[in-house]
């Protein structure tokens, strides 16, 4: 039988990884890394380093596929990640069954943990279910910019009593958001905090949480929501790529 374990990374800090993250490491003889294009080599090589750092006296090997790209023109956004959850549902189905032994396992290294705002999870059960490929799989919980972003600021996620939302830019963007105290913002391409009405509101924000460039700003939204604009627009012009992740707490 073929097995796979989906391990959540972290959110870019090698210490993030949790003891039972180690453990799953050093059962994996093959590691399949999905690569993102020129501008993200450096979640790959973050991948190979917690690697090197964590597996020992075990020989394993690194198997590379293009990731494929999210088509963004005349679909709507459930359409377009349908679609692009299908063209990665045949490239794991590939690399499962063409790079993987009976009797071996397989490793996924998710960024941050594999519940949240990833699909890794519901790819591999769409391929069971498609009965093209047979397979046990096991999930290892990783800790989240969320998580990660709470602890840098060094506050609580919740107020006391109140309620917390996790949405995303677009939601925000769209008023589709709740009327929770506090709300975590994530898979913000839009600058959405810029649609929230009330500039008393409290914002917690990072980019690159965990990782060597991490950027942090805290304060009052009418008071900083120009310098994080600012901020994310040099970031990603510098780097081709922005994760950004906030919280709002409302006053």
């Amino acid at each position: 039988m073929k097995r796979l374990s989906v391990i959540g990374i972290g959110a870019g800090d090698p210490d993030h990884l949790t003891m039972q993250a180690v453990k799953a490491l050093n059962q994996v003889d093959v590691f399949f890394l999905m690569d993102k294009g020129p501008g993200k080599d450096a979640l790959l090589d973050l991948r190979r380093d917690i690697c090197r750092r964590y597996i020992t006296d075990r020989t394993y090997r690194f198997v590379e596929a293009g990731s494929p790209e999210r088509q963004r023109e005349d679909l709507d956004y459930t359409a377009s990640v349908e679609a692009l959850n299908r063209a990665k549902q045949a490239t794991f189905e590939r690399l499962i069954n063409e790079q993987l032994s009976d009797g071996q396992r397989g490793g996924f290294l998710v960024w941050g943990d594999p519940s949240l705002y990833d699909s890794t999870l519901r790819i591999l059960q769409a391929i069971l279910d498609s009965g093209r490929c047979v397979f046990e799989f096991d999930v290892v919980p990783g800790i989240t910019s969320v998580q990660a972003l709470a602890a840098r600021h060094k506050v609580p996620l919740n107020s006391i009593g109140g309620s917390l939302e996790i949405t995303t830019g677009r939601r925000l963007a769209a008023g589709r958001v709740g009327d929770a105290a506090s709300t975590v913002v994530m898979l913000d391409a839009e600058d959405a905090y810029r649609q929230v009405s009330d500039p008393d509101t409290q914002i917690y924000w990072g980019a690159y949480v965990g990782m060597a460039d991490e950027l942090l700003i805290a304060g009052r939204l009418g008071d900083v929501a120009d310098d994080i604009e600012r901020t994310r627009k040099a970031a990603r012009q510098a780097n081709g790529w922005i994760m950004d992740t906030y919280l709002l707490r409302k006053p």
